[in-house]
């Protein structure tokens, strides 16, 4: 009888112990997903203000595809290694130090400039998707290899606005292909959170 009881003992703290560690992974997952957010805002508030030109913002964003592709990748099997958070941290330290050099050098944009709105726009719309990203996650909506997939399209679009931007002009076509994959995106985003899949 006591060894029944204390394997039944070791195995509720083996399960503990195990819920443990995933909680702590989902936390961490969402911890990462809330700087994604952050990052988006802060090149938002850099273009607004004149802090960043378009073609910073849109070097800026190609740093955001590479945390998203890392994001994407370390999610893919859906949990996130001590090893997983540490690389996705690395890349976000990185994209963070860029975003602080890029809008406290010596150039200014010209936040009213038609190139400088569209940009506003496409970052706008990235902010908008990470943080409902970000919402799914934190409640459970969305499980961790869908929001792999759903940061594989981030990653998509905000490659897409950097090699639009990287000349500095964004025009109206660009920014209305940009747009059609950023609704493409949208639609993914409300399927994924409204299946049957939750974390």
């Amino acid at each position: 009888m006591n060894r029944i009881a204390r394997n039944a003992g070791a195995l509720g703290l083996a399960v503990a112990g195990l819920g443990f560690v995933l909680a702590a992974q989902a936390q961490t997952a969402g911890s990462e997903t809330r700087r994604d957010v952050d990052q988006q805002q802060r090149i938002e508030r850099g273009l607004q203000s004149g802090q960043l030109t378009t073609r910073e913002a849109a070097k800026l964003e190609q740093g955001e595809a590479h945390v998203d592709r890392v994001e994407q990748r370390d999610l893919r099997d859906g949990s996130l290694s001590a090893r997983d958070r540490a690389q996705v941290q690395r890349a976000q330290n990185r994209e963070s130090a860029a975003i602080h050099d890029q809008k406290h050098d010596a150039q200014t944009g010209n936040p009213g400039s038609a190139s400088s709105r569209r940009m506003q726009a496409d970052v706008q719309r990235n902010l908008d998707q990470q943080r409902r990203i970000h919402d799914g996650f934190a409640n459970g909506s969305l499980t961790n290899r869908e929001t792999s997939r759903l940061e594989g399209r981030e990653a998509h679009a905000s490659h897409a606005e950097a090699r639009a931007g990287a000349d500095g002009r964004i025009g109206a076509r660009e920014q209305a292909r940009i747009q059609h994959a950023d609704n493409r995106d949208s639609r993914r985003i409300y399927r994924q959170k409204h299946d049957r899949q939750h974390r």
